[in-house]
């Protein structure tokens, strides 16, 4: 038989019951759309996450009071409970380790806050200059804490889009007054939007200079919650991490690393171990949509093993005039890929569209890669290649004096 030939009988054999051919595709092209929409969200989710974490600072290094415990860190009681680090360790890093680009220490809380007639509750940070440098933190409107706040002791305040909203309103929140444990601060700035992480939205927040947080929130000079560090590039945050980590064990006289009562958080362990944790996710979620493909599968096969059936007298009358066997399962083969690689467009395209709506509607963030795409439409040609050999082969070893005689 001639290419022209195999086509044209497909093309007939696929037409001559179309509700039949469209419940069998019905399967692929669910199985289809299905694992490109999962494996979109979970690519998605992926990209948001990392986003969201390399928002929080290029090259971040985190060094957080609280005694170690086992593999991991835990911190007493909340954040900054444990009071190890002083405002005289982060001039220590700044002044002895090196390929550093800066240097920002922190005091951290949530307070009510008021303004208007509004209030919220929401973080507070006590930050220097050197925070907007280190958190790739941009201002929108107005101007970030700077150094003459710091120490002047000016009662201004910085804040991001969410708290603007929750506090003014419509209204401009530069040079209106808040007020935090009965203090009134100036609004001086409002942030760029940065979006959240995880259960942290970076946009409701507000920044003060750290020494108006020591001493009238706090009511202490003593200790502070956290100490980021900017390292130079990505190649040098491992020997930074170390070189902090060496230092802080000294300046706090301990001996046995595993005793430390600090801990130090490389941004890059935080993605990779992000990424590892996604890409596990997204694999299960493909895994799941792939029954559904096998299923479409088993499908085609039922068909195909149908239509032999059907059709045998057919088969014998073929074979009587000098069809071969190569002749007989090509046929039955191109039909069973025929429909799997028809109902694969129809998945890809249907896929594409949940994903783009998922998206667009704001339900979830999904990510739709060439790579998944050609994935889910070579198993779908895969898989009538497989479910369609058996019925071509039966078809293909039918004897032809028997399959005439068939009824």
């Amino acid at each position: 038989m001639t290419t022209k030939d195999i086509i044209h009988e497909t093309v007939s054999a696929l037409t001559a019951n179309k509700v039949r051919t469209s419940l069998t595709m019905l399967g692929i092209i669910i199985g289809i759309s299905s694992v490109i929409v999962m494996v979109s969200i979970g690519q998605g989710a992926q990209g948001s996450i990392q986003s969201s974490i390399q928002a929080l600072g290029s090259n971040l290094l985190v060094i957080s009071p609280g005694a170690q415990r086992g593999p991991g860190y835990q911190v007493s009681s909340g954040r900054g409970a444990s009071h190890s680090l002083t405002p005289d360790d982060a001039t220590a890093i700044g002044n002895t380790v090196s390929n550093i680009a800066a240097v920002s220490t922190e005091n951290s809380s949530r307070y009510q806050v008021t303004a208007k007639g509004t209030n919220t509750n929401t973080t507070v940070t006590g930050v220097t200059a050197a925070y907007a440098t280190v958190h790739d933190v941009q201002v929108n409107d107005g101007e970030f804490i700077t150094d003459t706040d710091s120490k002047n002791l000016n009662k201004v305040a910085v804040i991001g889009p969410t708290t603007a909203t929750d506090l003014f309103g419509t209204n401009e929140p530069v040079g209106q007054t808040l007020v935090i444990k009965g203090i009134n601060f100036t609004v001086v700035g409002v942030t760029v939007s940065k979006g959240t992480s995880g259960f942290n939205n970076q946009d409701d927040v507000i920044y003060i200079p750290l020494q108006d947080s020591e001493l009238f929130l706090v009511g202490s000079t003593a200790y502070i919650s956290s100490i980021s560090v900017s390292a130079v590039s990505a190649d040098v945050m491992t020997q930074v991490q170390n070189d902090i980590t060496t230092l802080l064990l000294t300046r706090h006289k301990i001996s046995d690393p595993t005793a430390a009562d600090f801990n130090v958080l490389n941004q890059a362990s935080i993605v990779s171990a992000a990424s590892s944790v996604t890409s596990t996710f997204t694999l299960l979620l493909g895994a799941v949509a792939g029954i559904s493909l096998v299923v479409g599968g088993i499908g085609i096969m039922n068909m195909m093993l149908t239509t032999v059936t059907e059709r045998t007298r057919e088969i014998g009358l073929r074979k009587a005039i000098g069809a071969k066997k190569k002749d007989i399962s090509t046929q039955f083969l191109t039909e069973a890929v025929a429909l799997t690689v028809i109902g694969g467009i129809i998945g890809v395209m249907l896929g594409w569209l949940l994903a783009f709506g998922v998206t667009y509607f704001g339900i979830l963030q999904a990510s739709i890669s060439t790579s998944s795409v050609l994935l889910a439409f070579g198993v779908s040609a895969a898989i009538g290649i497989v479910f369609g050999y058996y019925p071509a082969r039966r078809a293909a070893g039918l004897n032809p004096i028997e399959a005439l005689r068939y009824e």
